[in-house]
């Protein structure tokens, strides 16, 4: 087990109980952050996070306190992690990582206001009435990463021109997989792209299909959107460049840590907008009048270390458009 997956496992473990250890003054609000992810692969958006609520006058262990649940890629945890918090209880619940972390705060409280981000329709979803005038108590931010899937097959036929197989990966067991699925295999469709679909929700279905990509050999590999997969980029990075088969992710983290290319919203802003609502939630507003709001920035970036260990040349095109080239 690497450093980073015996870290995240830990942190989900132990970081909840530190959080519940500390010493609260009397009156300070208490803002509750739910997470499918792991605190070891989101610290730095923990630090966007607190440096937007900072920007609002909300300073941690001075003018509020937080309390943090981490599933670690493991959803089922989430409705007990949630409940916890209700129990605490908190001023304000940002729940993060996708739908499980939205719907499981939503179950848990009908008053505690909520600040999400997800990639599905909350609207479609129950979690509020509208997108200007939510009602309720949940308000957030639409992240559109699972809907970019067919712009990262896109991008994946552009870097390996007519690729006789991709290989997708796909958590069966993401709320958003069945959408992810469709958009994808309809994307393959318009260009007539022979796609397999590989999926893998726990550690021993992903040492499966890195088996099957072995097998497989795919000209390049499609990861879908997902936070358990997020929890174990390390892993998957790796796997991809010891297959040696180009790869594209969701968020700017994987190229950090290896990846070929990553293609999608830019975490860090969507996590100063999370602060910004908290802010305004504690200010007084009430989260059913606040709009809910879609991600605004996006960033495509490509490894260009990892494409040069692979023997792979990136096409002309494809640099000019990137965001942010890693060398």
């Amino acid at each position: 087990m690497r450093r980073r997956e015996f870290m995240a496992l830990a942190g989900a473990a132990l970081w909840p109980l530190g959080a519940r250890a500390q010493a609260v003054p009397p009156g300070l609000p208490v803002i509750g952050v739910l997470s499918s992810r792991a605190p070891a692969d989101s610290d730095y958006l923990v630090a966007a996070f607190r440096e937007s609520l900072a920007e609002a006058g909300y300073v941690e262990g001075r003018t509020v306190a937080m309390e943090f649940r981490w599933a670690a890629g493991q959803y089922d945890r989430l409705p007990a992690l949630a409940a916890e918090l209700v129990a605490r209880p908190v001023s304000v619940i940002v729940a993060v990582g996708g739908e499980p972390a939205v719907l499981a705060a939503k179950a848990a409280t009908a008053t505690i206001p909520i600040v999400f981000g997800m990639a599905g329709d909350p609207v479609k979803l129950g979690v509020v009435a509208s997108f200007n005038r939510p009602g309720g108590n949940a308000t957030g931010f639409v992240l559109l990463t699972s809907s970019l899937e067919g712009k990262r097959l896109e991008l994946l036929r552009e870097l390996v021109p007519n690729p006789a197989l991709i290989c997708v990966m796909l958590n069966p067991k993401f709320l958003a997989a069945s959408v992810q699925s469709r958009e994808i295999a309809e994307a393959a469709r318009s260009v007539n792209q022979r796609i397999e679909i590989l999926h893998a929700s726990d550690d021993r279905e992903l040492e499966a299909a890195f088996s099957d990509i072995a097998r497989l050999r795919p000209a390049a590999l499609l990861v879908a959107t997902d936070p358990f997969f997020d929890t174990r980029r390390d892993r998957i990075t790796a796997a991809a460049a010891r297959l040696r088969v180009p790869a594209i992710y969701q968020f700017r983290e994987f190229a950090a840590v290896g990846g070929l290319m990553s293609y999608g919203i830019k975490l860090t802003d969507a996590f100063h907008q999370f602060g910004v609502y908290v802010g305004r939630i504690l200010d007084g507003a009430k989260p059913g009048e606040l709009p809910v709001q879609q991600s605004r920035t996006f960033e495509f970036v490509i490894n260009l270390k990892t494409a040069k260990a692979m023997g792979l040349a990136i096409p002309p095109a494809l640099l000019a458009r990137a965001d942010e080239v890693i060398e």
